[in-house]
């Protein structure tokens, strides 16, 4: 179920304009996350079941048509075979957190999870790049919501923060979370153009007194996307704002992410740095698709002991 929004606060550039990071300490702490423990058989496929859980099932491509969206959506709907999911003992198939898509792909994915419970989330405000005059990118998003997208996945523009123009980023962020009126709203950063991890919390912490539901790291479209010592930084952000304010904020590292490895890798720093109601749905999601395949092969091999050929899987 969604969680309660964040109803923001005006902005307070004192929560951030005294913060200073320390970038090797930083990679160190995210390097440790996944070098001090091992996560192995039965609990490593509990794991696994939860990232699929939380995985935002994805298309952003610039040939998505609607076969490639409604042949998601079904994927969304059985991300496993069904020889693994009788082998793991579970009593019903697991579904995605989302499945995302373009605003004019999201009527069909409504459609086409009709009846599921999955909500569809939407890209706007000028993906990826987000450099367009605010009213088209108001506009976007409110075309998304009146064509039932229930998530919105905005972008912010990334100039604002290298100026440090934190008035307008916030204002910026504040009309975005109007026009989505009821859906939940994720801000991507696009962290990977930031430079400074120091510009990154900051971001982070704007966007939150802004009204964002969820920081994201990333469009997936940056040379650089989702990397653990970034996402610990929004972590960290996300955990001081909620001890000012109490409310709680969502999490979705976004690209670069491949691996059944990587899926554990996040949620691993997701228990540690902000508890376990973030390993849930509703305030943590894992945006990628091709990391689906991995751990169904992961899967399948706790299951039957052996490896499946890539080819033995649905496509997402």
């Amino acid at each position: 179920m969604p969680h309660a929004r964040n109803p923001g606060t005006p902005l307070a550039t004192d929560w951030f304009d005294a913060v200073h990071i320390n970038r090797p300490a930083a990679e160190r702490r995210a390097a440790a996350l996944t070098t001090r423990r091992s996560v192995k058989n039965e609990h490593q496929a509990a794991w696994l079941l939860n990232a699929i859980r939380c995985m935002d099932l994805t298309t952003l491509a610039g040939d998505d048509t609607d076969a490639r969206v409604a042949r998601l959506c079904a994927k969304a709907r059985r991300p496993l075979g069904d020889s693994i999911v009788r082998g793991l003992g579970l009593a019903a198939m697991p579904v995605v957190g989302a499945v995302c898509v373009y605003p004019t792909m999201v009527a069909g994915a409504v459609r086409a999870l009709s009846n599921s419970g999955i909500p569809v989330a939407s890209v706007a405000t000028g993906f990826p790049a987000g450099l367009m005059p605010l009213d088209l990118r108001l506009a976007e998003i409110r075309y998304a919501v009146d064509q039932g997208a229930s998530e919105i996945d905005i972008v912010i523009t990334r100039g604002h923060v290298l100026g440090s123009n934190w008035a307008a980023l916030y204002d910026e962020i504040a009309a975005m979370r109007e026009a989505c009126g009821d859906a939940h709203m994720k801000a991507i950063l696009g962290t990977g153009d930031l430079v400074t991890l120091g510009n990154v919390y900051a971001a982070s912490m704007v966007a939150m007194q802004a009204g964002a539901d969820f920081i994201k790291t990333s469009t997936g479209k940056e040379a650089v996307n989702a990397t653990l010592p970034v996402s610990l930084i929004m972590v960290r952000a996300l955990r001081d704002y909620g001890a000012r304010t109490g409310v709680k904020i969502g999490f979705k590292p976004a690209g670069g992410m491949k691996t059944a490895k990587d899926a554990i890798a996040w949620q691993i720093l997701m228990h540690e740095e902000a508890g376990r109601e973030w390993l849930e749905p509703a305030l943590f999601r894992l945006g990628a698709s091709s990391m689906l395949g991995d751990i169904e092969r992961q899967l399948e091999h706790f299951v039957t002991g052996r490896y499946a050929a890539a080819h033995r899987h649905a496509l997402a």
